[in-house]
């Protein structure tokens, strides 16, 4: 089974992007972030079309996420817990029956906190402390869990292309990197680092300075798994060609092959 996590930045500009995709990757569950669309009038006729199940959480505006499945879910939860006034669309969790259970995949799509001193930056460590509250209850059912999406966090100073342009960075703070240690040292694993010690892996390139062609590139789209899930991992893969097809996403797909079975 491929489970795989996308920022798009802008589904209804990117549907060709999305439907090509979909049909040469072929993942069985697609997360998508950033479609910055509302539910009514996300173009999920096309994505239908290939067999693909869709459940989205989209506001007006920017944010909101997607899952594309080729199984229906049984259960779809809406929204990070953990904070009632929190109207931003950033989490979706589905989940799906396979042979001998169950698994669920989270799609997420973690606030950026840029600028540092002003609100957002608060957000985003308040937001990161939600996650890891919920990532904690839910190992407690000792199901596979797959936490996919655009984290907007730079582990290590090696998934970034120079260190110095990043080090006052949201996406590279002390503080934001404690951050996604903590949830890592609840028991999951970056599947992508679990799989290949690859130096430069890069998931995204900034549309200026021409930062794709000079691969000037950082690490931000992670799949962080489970005990229960990455005994099931077989492999990872960056599509980095989808970031030199026409109107790209500064995004690309990052996915993971699992020795999971649908029921």
């Amino acid at each position: 089974m491929k489970i795989a996590t996308w920022n798009i930045n802008g589904v209804k500009a990117r549907v060709d992007s999305l439907v090509a995709w979909l049909k040469e990757s072929n993942p069985d569950i697609a997360c998508l972030q950033e479609i910055k669309s509302v539910d009514e009038t996300f173009p999920r006729g096309e994505i239908e079309a290939l067999g693909y199940h869709v459940e989205t959480h989209g506001p007006k505006g920017f944010n909101g996420v997607a899952l594309l499945s080729k199984l229906r879910p049984d259960e779809v939860n809406r929204g990070l817990p953990g904070d009632d006034t929190d109207e931003q669309a950033r989490f979706i969790e589905g989940v799906f029956s396979v042979k001998h259970g169950a698994i669920r995949v989270c799609c997420l799509y973690l606030p950026n906190g840029n600028p540092v001193d002003s609100e957002k930056y608060p957000y985003k460590l308040s937001w990161m402390q939600r996650l890891a509250q919920f990532a904690e209850q839910r190992l407690r059912l000792e199901e596979p869990l797959i936490l996919a999406g655009d984290y907007n966090v730079i582990p290590e100073a090696h998934d970034c292309w120079d260190v110095r342009v990043w080090q006052n960075d949201a996406l590279f703070l002390p503080e934001t990197r404690a951050a996604f240690r903590r949830l890592r040292n609840l028991g999951f694993t970056d599947a992508v680092r679990a799989t290949s010690d690859e130096v430069p892996l890069y998931s995204f390139w900034d549309y200026q300075a021409g930062c794709w062609p000079k691969n000037f590139g950082i690490r931000i789209d992670h799949l962080m798994i489970s005990p229960e899930a990455a005994d099931k991992l077989v492999s990872t893969s960056i599509e980095k060609h989808v970031r030199s097809w026409e109107k790209p996403s500064d995004h690309v797909p990052v996915a993971g092959e699992f020795a999971f079975e649908p029921a």
